[in-house]
């Protein structure tokens, strides 16, 4: 015999032992704890704070509040919901767990109903004791099943409901067909008829007699949806259902099966699967936590690569700015080649960057995207920490990089930081998905199926009645955020191996159900540094030159030797060693850059640990050689040479007719093209001229780093009203509190007393004499007030003084003294006697 756990009930107030008639008077009996409970789980209603606990609960009730509601509950919550959506209202405890765990019973389900009606409870949904739950009207029209939105349960309507619209003799009919005695009006024939389909020996005993072709119609109704199609002569199989009521006409043509048929042939369950027990999530595969954090440290170092190598390409400016907004698809492409990544994933790292607020648009006239001051700020900072800012603004960014690619909902192409990607579920999926794999054992990866399951569980429900029930789950955003979410933190270098590292584990709250915010967020942040730090590779300060004009770095190279090397030679590969290749455009780029053969050759020597190769050294010197011995300045152009022989071949040669030169002296051309034309159509022939200043001194060529103006990272976008800290909530239980003792307060009966919920009004010679008696009796009185703002509120004052047109008084909706202008006070009342009588509130 299994025992029914009762759910703890709403605290009662010892002065009320009658039973709420009101959602009202539910949470006027609740202790601040629970309506703390209630305003964090539904943040809307705290905004703006409501006056009192009749418009909170009027709000709690509204539409918008109560979808967002329903749309946080957990599947076996919502699942309780619908059950009671479909019962009686008010229903029984033993009515709604009947509803959810059968005829049979189910353990699970008894153990687990306690839980979920108390979360009901907790957020306003539910009001009650147990022998009269009341689902709130707005979720009730919302959950119950309608032809337009059939409830998930797959139940139609009661008989009740069904035969509203039936004549009284027709109803009379099915009553002799089902072998029930006629009555002699509509509403008991519809109970009568109701009493038999409830009663399960007796439709055990009609459905007995029915033909089998019969209870197949009915098997194909039973589990939803509950309507079907009838021509306007029914086939004897239908017939016979229809005679007794199992199948009742709702319109022409169409026929439904009543809810209490239904669930007799259930054996009393509302939905086909309850499913009351989270699922588990299951381990994929177990490696050990070193093998792990190895991995995730080597990626975790990669994403710090990349993001350098990305804004390292735009250092000198970078894509234009799409006038909608965005990244060009060519641009992105570009971006992937350079990256050696896909399409996808360098949308990832480009919306990473943005995210940090590493990258951002210039605002010039000729818009293009560019690293921002931050970006230098961030390169000086140590890896670990670098990593643990991209790392923050990944788990807090509600842009989505997924998205890139797909279409909006006015059919237009989503583009890499471009507007529409922003999703405020977002940070809350990647939190929940790294704390379901901080759950497993460490180094353990999970299963992707289970996992999704695990969230579907969680939050089943989008918005109640927009969800098509053909709709499939990868069809659903918070499953592809978590998908997302899932490959991004292995990119990161937050998992290792689709196990969270140890690093990443320190990036949660303790224990990792809530998201952590502000100062938690950046203690997390310093804690999982800390953690990843030993596992970094050091910086090197050399690397391995060899014969063949190349040079390894056997990992990743200190910072003055990585940007040196990378204008002395260009990258030729990379991976867990960086192979640099020497080129004579690359060496000529550093004699450019204003270093000269002596320089270059002394730190190659300083920085190789091997002896620097032949080859190498005399590809410095040819080019140095060269270097320079050409000068070309601003005429428009010319070229001047100590070697006239020289500017015999380059007049000579055919590609230099583009130049259009002609010879001024024996050691000077002129031009009739600009400087940098000339030096690259003299480049591209072979020579190695250098650019001169007017004063005929050599120009140093180096990179412009462009940057954005000083920009801050893009705020996320939230997808409702932020959860109240507890200095809020405490203030704002003390104005409804307050609000509703001022308004509840009883009052003495006058011939000008106020309606309920309005102010009260009396002239201003009687608001005078009754302050001026208050403050010598020392009594207490409820007041209407008018702000500045025009904002009337009710208040509960003790006078303590009246002069100037002013009044000062003990406020007890505030708890302090406060001092009123006589003229903003709309009408005055005295408190009630114990013993006189009251005004009905």
């Amino acid at each position: 015999m299994s025992v029914n756990h009762r759910p703890p009930e709403e605290p009662a107030n010892p002065a009320a032992a009658a039973p709420p008639r009101s959602l009202a008077e539910q949470l006027r009996a609740r202790d601040d704890a629970s309506l703390a409970a209630l305003l964090q789980a539904r943040p809307d209603l705290i905004t703006p704070v409501p006056t009192d606990l009749t418009q909170l609960a009027t709000r709690a009730g509204t539409r918008a509040s109560v979808v967002r509601a329903l749309e946080h509950l957990d599947r076996f919550a919502l699942q309780t919901a619908e059950a009671l959506a479909v019962a009686p209202d008010p229903a029984t405890y033993d009515t709604l767990l009947a509803l959810l765990a059968g005829d049979e019973g189910d353990p699970e389900v008894t153990g687990a109903l306690p839980h979920a009606l108390a979360t009901l409870r907790e957020q306003a949904l539910v009001w009650g004791a147990d022998d009269r739950l009341r689902l709130v009207r707005t979720a009730r029209e919302l959950l119950a099943p309608s032809p337009q939105h059939p409830s998930p349960t797959g139940l139609g309507p009661t008989v009740a409901e069904a035969t509203a619209g039936m004549s009284p003799g027709r109803i009379q009919e099915i009553l002799a067909t089902a072998g029930l005695s006629t009555t002699h009006d509509a509403v008991s024939a519809v109970a009568s008829l109701t009493e038999l389909f409830t009663d399960r020996t007796r439709m055990r005993a009609m459905l007995d007699e029915a033909p089998a072709d019969s209870l197949e119609v009915l098997s194909r109704l039973v589990w939803g949806p509950p309507y079907g199609q009838v021509t306007a002569d029914p086939a004897a199989r239908l017939r016979w259902l229809i005679d007794r009521g199992l199948l009742l006409p709702t319109a022409p043509g169409t026929v439904v099966l009543p809810r209490e048929v239904a669930l007799h042939m259930r054996a009393g369950r509302a939905h086909r699967a309850v499913e009351p027990l989270p699922p588990e999530v299951e381990p994929a595969v177990t490696h050990r936590p070193q093998v792990v954090d190895a991995a995730a440290a080597g990626q975790a170092y990669t994403a710090l690569a990349t993001v350098e190598e990305l804004l390292g390409d735009w250092d000198e400016g970078g894509p234009s700015v799409l006038r909608a907004g965005g990244l060009s698809v060519r641009d992105l492409k570009r971006t992937a080649v350079a990256l050696d990544v896909p399409e996808p994933i360098a949308a990832f790292w480009v919306e990473l960057a943005y995210a940090a607020g590493l990258l951002a648009s210039d605002g010039e006239a000729d818009e293009q995207y560019a690293a921002t001051p931050a970006y230098d700020e961030w390169r000086e900072l140590p890896a670990a920490e670098r990593w643990t800012r991209l790392a923050t603004a990944w788990l807090t960014a509600t842009r989505t990089p997924g998205l890139v690619g797909g279409r909006d909902a006015k059919d237009r192409t989503l583009s890499a930081l471009g507007p529409g990607l922003d999703r405020s579920a977002a940070p809350e999926v990647r939190h929940r998905v790294l704390a379901l794999l901080a759950a497993l054992p460490e180094g353990a990866s999970a299963s992707a199926d289970s996992l999704i399951a695990r969230l579907h569980w969680e939050r089943p429900l989008r918005t109640p009645q927009s969800q098509a029930q053909t709709q499939t789950r990868t069809d659903d955003l918070r499953i592809r955020l978590a998908r997302w979410a899932l490959s991004e933190a292995e990119l990161l270098g937050i998992t290792g191996r689709g196990a969270l590292s140890t690093h990443g584990r320190a990036l949660l709250a303790t224990p990792p159900d809530a998201p952590l915010t502000g100062a938690e967020l950046a203690a997390a942040a310093s804690r999982a540094g800390h953690l990843l730090t030993p596992h970094l590779p050091t910086p090197l300060d050399h690397v391995l030159l060899q014969a063949d004009l190349t040079a390894v770095a056997p990992g990743p190279l200190e910072r003055p030797l990585a940007d040196m090397l990378g204008v002395l030679a260009d990258v030729e590969s990379k991976g867990g060693a960086t192979v640099y290749r020497f080129t004579p455009g690359s060496v000529r780029r550093a004699l450019d850059a204003g270093r000269s053969a002596s320089d270059l050759h002394a730190f190659l020597a300083a920085h190789s640990s091997t002896p620097v190769p032949q080859p190498l050294t005399y590809l410095i010197d040819d080019v140095a050689r060269r270097h320079g011995h050409l000068r070309i300045g601003a005429a428009s152009a010319y070229v001047r040479c100590d070697d006239d022989a020289l500017l015999n071949e380059i007049l000579a040669d055919k590609r230099s007719a583009d130049l259009r030169l002609r010879r001024l002296a024996p050691t000077v051309l002129a031009a009739q093209t600009d400087p940098t034309t000339l030096l690259e159509g003299l480049r591209a022939m072979g020579f190695a001229p250098a650019a001169e200043s007017a004063e005929g001194d050599v120009l140093i060529a180096r990179a412009h780093a462009h940057r954005t103006p000083p920009r801050t990272a893009p705020e996320p976008v939230p997808g409702g009203p932020p959860v109240p800290d507890a200095t809020l909530l405490n203030a704002a239980i003390r104005a409804i509190r307050a609000g509703d003792l001022a308004s509840t307060a009883p009052r003495k009966a006058t011939a000008t007393a106020a309606p309920n919920g309005s102010l009260p009004r009396t002239t201003s010679a009687e608001t005078l004499a009754t302050v001026q008696a208050a403050v010598l009796t020392g009594e207490p009185l409820w007041i209407g007030y008018v702000n500045a703002e025009g904002s009337a509120s009710q208040r509960v004052i003790a006078p303590i003084r009246v002069e100037g047109g002013f009044v000062t008084a003990y406020d007890h909706t505030a708890d302090e003294v406060r001092t009123y202008p006589l003229h903003r006070i709309t009408g005055v009342a005295e408190l009630a006697d114990e013993d006189a009588p009251l005004e009905a509130q």
